[in-house]
């Protein structure tokens, strides 16, 4: 594809801000905007800053071809169940409906692993509440990204995430086979994955585990790419 403009929401998150850098690297992707509240301590000459009140999302800039899905938030910080679901599903429920009214043709969401609307774990139901959302809003693709637990330097301390990242140099290892897909995973191949995946030009609805995401992620031979999404699809 052409004349790739992306745009970002979340990218002042741990996989956002990944997938912002990636972008911004990959010279098929001629501009990218980030969408964000907070501002960017990150300058570049095809980066474009928009600071939104995600209450009153603004139209999308013209001729976005791919749009990134990675905002979050955690119980601890929200305080609510209300100001939990506010994020996570309609913030990125509205994000994408701008994105699909806007002609957006690939669009790429940051789930979790056990995301299942029908569960009764309400971070898993409401991660996967946002997924059928979207799903229905029938992207030409769309790629749903579920990972484990996510390593990587964030810009705020969360001590039980310190600890599951210790942990998890004993356990990955042990890991094996369809429980792959339980190891973390560093942010930043969550976002490469998500890149490489888009970059691919498919056409479809796309669940992929944690295991899948280490593939797609590590592959630094972009052809190979359209077969490792056959084996997702």
């Amino acid at each position: 594809m052409d004349h790739r403009v992306a745009i970002v929401a979340g990218g002042t998150g741990l996989v956002g801000g990944h997938l912002l850098k990636e972008l911004l690297l990959d010279p098929d992707w001629e501009k990218v905007y980030a969408f964000t509240r907070r501002p960017l301590s990150l300058s570049h000459s095809k980066l474009e800053i928009v600071q939104v009140d995600w209450d009153r999302l603004p139209d999308f800039p013209p001729g976005v071809t791919d749009a990134f899905a990675a905002l979050g938030t955690t119980m601890k910080r929200a305080k609510t169940k209300e100001n939990f679901r506010k994020t996570d599903y309609e913030y990125t429920l509205s994000f994408a409906k701008a994105a699909k009214a806007s002609g957006v043709s690939h669009f790429s969401l940051v789930s979790s692993l056990g995301a299942d609307q029908h569960s009764l774990v309400f971070y898993n139901k409401v991660k996967g509440e946002v997924e059928e959302a979207v799903v229905d809003l029938k992207f030409p693709y769309c790629g749903i990204f579920r990972p484990s637990l996510l390593e990587g330097d964030r810009s705020e301390f969360r001590f039980g995430e310190k600890i599951g990242s210790f942990l998890a140099l004993f356990i990955n290892p042990l890991l094996i086979g369809p429980a792959r897909k339980y190891r973390s995973i560093q942010a930043s191949t969550v976002a490469k994955a998500m890149v490489n995946a888009v970059w691919a030009g498919q056409k479809g609805t796309y669940r992929m585990e944690s295991d899948r995401i280490q593939e797609l992620g590590a592959s630094s031979v972009r052809p190979n790419i359209p077969d490792l999404l056959k084996k997702i699809s």
